[in-house]
């Protein structure tokens, strides 16, 4: 193995944090090796005037770092799982998933303010489609305005007064220490998290066996099962960004839980599948059944 190791990472303030918090378990395993950072700006990263949903989703932020993998230019990526497409790169895999944050998403909001007692007709800025179908079903009155950006300017937008609140993913908040920010945290059934959302994937070329044993001691089983519940519903739904499809596992003893929810754009069809059992890769297939039975293949096309 090479005594210098290139690690892929966009160039946000949390996909750096998350990068260096896995350069810095490694280096307690491995100090002998130079852990060496290669930030990427994706084409995710410079479109942030248009939605996600008109430009090609959230693989936006993964396809420039694969490439750079499948060039060998760099060794390993490290990616939020909730932006990874159903599908990686030929030649790539998914290789650990390091322990999950909190999955829920969170309100921040002005006078910190939980959801039901935002002022009537309260405008929330989020550019997530999962995120706004779940909440018009709980508060009909509210209004939506898109946005993007790192999470500061996120958070600027609520601080300015531009917008009543703002909908994030805990984990993001919580890895940057930003956890007091947060005004509610939502709960699953008010808004069902996307798939893989609060976890970390670490992508590698297939072939790098060594990379493998080296990062392996870095993978948390209690993630990859549950996140593999939830992405094989993903690929069983041939999901996107561009459609309202969430899904969240977790585990109960010694069985696990999944929720599905698929929605029409308009969100005035909602689908919501549950399912409990011991294999998290049948879970998945099964929910993903349920769903389908429920017409989820319409809504997706």
């Amino acid at each position: 193995m090479s005594s210098v190791i290139r690690i892929a990472s966009r160039r946000s303030a949390l996909a750096m944090n998350q990068t260096r918090w896995v350069i810095d378990q490694l280096q307690t395993m491995r100090p002998d090796i130079t852990y060496e950072i290669v930030p990427v700006v994706t084409t995710g990263d410079k479109m942030l005037n248009v939605s996600l949903t008109e430009i090609g989703g959230k693989g936006l932020f993964v396809t420039e770092i694969e490439n750079l993998l499948l060039q060998d230019e760099v060794d390993f990526a490290v990616h939020s799982l909730k932006d990874v497409p159903a599908q990686v790169a030929n030649g790539l895999e998914l290789a650990v998933f390091p322990k999950r944050e909190d999955a829920r998403d969170v309100l921040v909001s002005q006078g910190n303010k939980d959801l039901t007692h935002l002022p009537l007709g309260a405008v929330i800025g989020t550019s997530s489609v999962r995120r706004i179908v779940q909440l018009s079903r709980n508060r009909p009155d509210l209004q939506f305005t898109p946005i993007r950006g790192n999470v500061d300017t996120r958070l600027g937008k609520v601080a300015a007064g531009e917008v009543d609140a703002v909908v994030l993913a805990a984990a993001g908040l919580r890895r940057m220490g930003l956890a007091d920010r947060i005004s509610e945290y939502l709960p699953i059934h008010v808004c069902l998290p996307a798939v893989g959302q609060g976890a970390l994937a670490i992508e590698i070329r297939s072939s790098n066996e060594d990379l493998k044993k080296l990062l392996a001691p870095l993978n948390d089983d209690m993630t990859a099962n549950s996140t593999l519940a939830e992405r094989v519903l993903l690929t069983s739904l041939n999901g996107s960004c561009q459609v309202p499809l969430a899904g969240h596992c977790v585990r109960h003893g010694s069985e696990w839980s999944l929720h599905g929810l698929v929605a029409s754009l308009d969100g005035h069809q909602l689908l919501f599948a549950e399912a409990r059992g011991t294999d998290p890769h049948q879970l998945g297939l099964q929910v993903a059944q349920t769903l389908k039975d429920q017409g989820a293949l319409s809504l997706l096309t």
